[in-house]
């Protein structure tokens, strides 16, 4: 063993690159889910890697109850994989007190191939946020509000919002996003 194998111990530690992330915020039934879904079809079309992260404030149980990788984490593990011939999965329990930019970092190392990572939802995030509004929406975008929210993506006429986006070209959209 090299004296700079040994100062580096036995597994060498992948250099982690802060992978770009997006949040694709709005209203309640404002297309949310279905732009994510539309961006990530075209951006893969693109050819990039794109992960998502779907930002929930309901507190359920995200592992199934009774299944031995709940029971694992049940035990106190500090954190459980599900390892399948298709599937690969994490269960990592937090302390409430753990901040979600903390939390975004251990995305960051799980997705660090991608070139992409696109949120649904999270209005408190620091990182990029890109409302989706259609007027059928009985409330304004949080755009006219919160000065955080850059963009709107929309085909509804909307006033008082920096920059607005049309939802219908969903191929330019994606350029947009991947050159963000």
């Amino acid at each position: 063993m090299t004296d700079a194998e040994s100062q580096q111990g036995p597994c060498k530690q992948p250099t982690i690159r802060q992978v770009p992330r997006i949040h694709i915020v709005g209203r309640k039934n404002s297309g949310k889910t279905t732009l994510v879904c539309d961006l990530v079809r075209e951006l893969t079309r693109l050819g990039r890697r794109v992960a998502t992260i779907k930002h929930t404030h309901h507190n359920h149980e995200l592992d199934t109850p009774g299944k031995d990788s709940h029971k694992h984490r049940e035990s106190g593990a500090a954190g459980v994989g599900i390892l399948s011939s298709q599937m690969t999965a994490a269960f990592v329990p937090v302390s409430r007190d753990e901040d979600e930019e903390t939390r975004y970092a251990r995305f960051n190392i799980m997705f660090n191939d991608c070139d992409l990572i696109v949120v649904e939802g999270d209005l408190s995030t620091v990182a990029t946020k890109i409302e989706v509004w259609r007027s059928t929406v009985s409330e304004a975008p949080y755009a006219t509000i919160d000065k955080s929210i850059s963009i709107v993506v929309t085909d509804d006429p909307v006033e008082s919002v920096p920059v607005v986006w049309p939802r219908a070209n969903v191929a330019e959209l994606a350029r947009r996003v991947a050159a963000m």
